[in-house]
């Protein structure tokens, strides 16, 4: 069968969906749902977030130049997804989501206490895209919930029930189907 050619568009899926936090000092903190999400860099570790420039919190981060990216499970997809379509000007996200906003170690902006990874952001860089701008930032310290951790001290996030963002739908992650360089172990060969 031939393939078929549509417009171009975003069909990267899946993608992380993950609450966004951040916050102004005297302002109550907000929360935005973002899946344009991604690593830019391992060392120094650095991602990307890209919002639109009439988000509330796009504001906020431009402002305070900070921001937690919280990973989101299964547990806490309703309050994902509820933060997403609603605006930090009309509510205050943590007291409707019943979430708690806990101080983070490297930036002003809180952390999600009900999500099982946070990564605290410095900005570096502003791109101006278009439709988003994209706001690349230095994960300056990473916090894990102590119950996804293995007796080796091990991250386990196959426990996580991380969620993704795939064209519109929210999904669980899938069974682990290999490893890295499973492909080529045994093999003598060496990438």
């Amino acid at each position: 069968m031939a393939r078929e050619y549509w417009k171009p568009g975003n069909m990267l899926y899946p993608l992380p969906a993950v609450m966004v936090s951040c916050g102004r000092e005297g302002e109550t903190p907000n929360i935005i749902t973002l899946a344009w999400v991604g690593t830019v860099c391992s060392d120094p570790v650095m991602v990307s977030i890209s919002v639109r420039k009439e988000r509330f919190s796009h504001a906020i981060i431009s402002d305070t130049k900070e921001f937690v990216i919280n990973l989101v499970n299964e547990d806490t997809a309703k309050a994902m997804d509820w933060c997403g379509v609603k605006s930090g000007r009309d509510f205050d996200k943590f007291k409707e989501m019943n979430l708690t906003a806990v101080p983070s170690k490297t930036v002003g902006a809180p952390s999600i206490e009900e999500c099982p990874v946070s990564l605290e952001c410095k900005v570096k860089q502003v791109l101006e895209l278009g439709s988003h701008d994209m706001f690349v930032a230095e994960v300056t310290a990473v916090s894990v919930d102590g119950k996804y951790m293995d007796e080796k001290g091990l991250c386990d996030m196959g426990k996580m029930n991380l969620i993704a963002y795939n064209h519109g739908e929210y999904c669980k992650l899938g069974e682990k189907v290999g490893k890295f360089g499973y492909s080529v172990a045994g093999t003598g060969k060496k990438k």
